[in-house]
């Protein structure tokens, strides 16, 4: 069942990043975490909250791979994060989806409506952001067994991460 959460700004975006990396760090096969959503939705700064809260984040700088099409960041768990906004109406290079079907690192896709479903990991949490009139609707999706046991478990305990977000 998915979880529907009302994010007012930048810091309740980054705050439930934080509670997805400190999820992650707990979970021996993190499912992929795929974004979809407008510009400005809150993608990256999502990712930047997840990024930053995992060991090994002062080595890395979380920017939207645009240009590169995807960064890996030296973490702990290693972050691959992609940003799929150029591919639109293109097929991913080999190396886009070897680095998705890689199990040595959590992949973080934004952008993901732009890579074909057959593409996409078996295993996802998506999270799909909507506008709303003073902050965004985000809705969480789990894809596959695994995925749907860590949504399970991570909607109990995201209250203690994120303040003053409201369940819908």
């Amino acid at each position: 069942m998915p979880l529907t959460f009302f994010l007012k700004d930048a810091e309740e975006t980054l705050a439930l990043g934080r509670a997805l990396a400190a999820f992650l760090r707990e979970t021996e096969a993190p499912p992929a975490i795929l974004l979809q959503g407008g510009l400005g939705s809150g993608k990256t700064t999502l990712v930047r909250g997840l990024v930053e809260s995992l060991p090994g984040a002062d080595e890395a700088e979380v920017s939207s791979p645009s240009f590169n099409i995807f960064n890996l960041y030296p973490t702990e768990p290693v972050v691959a994060h992609f940003d799929l906004y150029r591919l639109e109406g293109m097929p991913p290079g080999d190396e886009v989806l070897d680095q998705l079907a890689g199990e040595s690192s959590v992949a973080v896709v934004e952008w993901v409506e732009y890579l074909p479903r057959s593409e996409w990991p078996e295993e996802a949490l998506h999270l799909v952001w909507e506008p709303e009139r003073t902050g965004r609707v985000l809705v969480l999706h789990a894809m596959g067994n695994r995925a749907g046991d860590f949504l399970d478990s991570l909607g109990k305990r995201l209250g203690q991460y994120i303040k003053n977000t409201e369940s819908k």
